[in-house]
């Protein structure tokens, strides 16, 4: 195998492999490092060893993830306030064809199933990851991660109660969401207290992400009152030169706050019978970084 023909295939698998890194790691930039990484190792790696390029990389990034997944546990860092994964700007809607498979990968990266796969070991996220996320074989797995089938079959099914013990209900209809949104956006623009009332569920929660760094509440927001009239508030202090753009985030509608030409905030709702169950702020400007203009 040419260079040029290593760097096209490795090219190729790019975007899969950083979707397995990021669904690990809930970080962009971890999940870039990783890949990049797997790419010095795809470089080096002596091409008659490899008869699978997919199986190799994917091998290869999964175990790197875990390595880091697992200092940055070690490490034990506090964080200030509610925790957020980065920000992951998705396209599946004009990528993947299936509306089951579609489905399937913007629920596996949703903001609400990645903190519960925060509380996961490392070894059950990577389970969990690539049978529920991407489909791969238990055997497949196992290969992976140098453990037996019976030992991921184990691992898999934990990982899986935990997960739907804590997951939340939502819909995941996108056509509905984006209405809602945009619904919301507008009220919360305009500090519309009844009209934000009208549009969350009573048990409604605001979880604003700010690692210390800009200006959220330090504690989850439960009830809808609650969460109305800090939106309200906000909007009575005004801020100037502010402008929105609605895009594709970790596999549904969200808004990308701008203030002049910098990403100031992420919104974004879940969404169930009709009203907003959660909304999800994130203003720590080091998760922001990546997203453009």
């Amino acid at each position: 195998m040419t260079t040029d023909t290593a760097t096209d295939a490795f090219e190729e698998h790019r975007p899969f492999l950083l979707g397995v890194a990021y669904r690990m790691l809930g970080r962009v930039a971890d999940a870039e490092d990783v890949v990049q990484d797997a790419w010095l190792r795809w470089s080096a790696a002596d091409r008659d060893d490899v008869r699978i390029p997919r199986a190799y990389l994917v091998r290869v990034t999964t175990r790197l993830a875990l390595d880091r997944l697992a200092r940055i546990k070690a490490h034990g860092e506090t964080y200030v306030g509610p925790w957020l994964p980065e920000p992951y700007v998705t396209d599946f809607g004009a990528t993947v064809q299936d509306t089951a498979e579609r489905a399937v990968l913007a629920d596996s990266v949703s903001l609400a199933v990645l903190v519960v796969l925060e509380s996961l070991s490392p070894l059950e996220r990577a389970v969990f990851v690539l049978r529920e996320a991407f489909g791969y074989p238990y055997a497949e797995i196992a290969t992976v991660l140098d453990r037996t089938e019976a030992a991921v079959r184990q691992l898999a099914g934990r990982a899986r109660r935990h997960v739907e013990e804590r997951r939340p209900r939502y819909e995941v209809d996108p056509v509905q969401r984006r209405e809602l949104t945009e619904r919301f956006l507008a009220a919360a623009a305009d500090g519309d207290l009844a009209g934000l009332m009208a549009l969350l569920a009573p048990d409604a929660r605001l979880v604003g992400d700010s690692g210390g760094l800009a200006k959220a509440p330090v504690r989850v927001l439960e009830s809808a009152d609650h969460v109305a009239r800090f939106l309200a508030g906000v909007a009575r202090k005004g801020a100037p030169d502010l402008s929105f753009r609605f895009l594709e985030i970790n596999g549904g509608p969200a808004v990308l706050v701008l203030s002049g030409d910098k990403p100031d905030s992420v919104l974004q709702l879940d969404v169930a019978d009709g009203r907003v169950q959660s909304v999800y702020v994130i203003r720590n400007p080091d998760k922001l970084r990546t997203l453009t203009v």
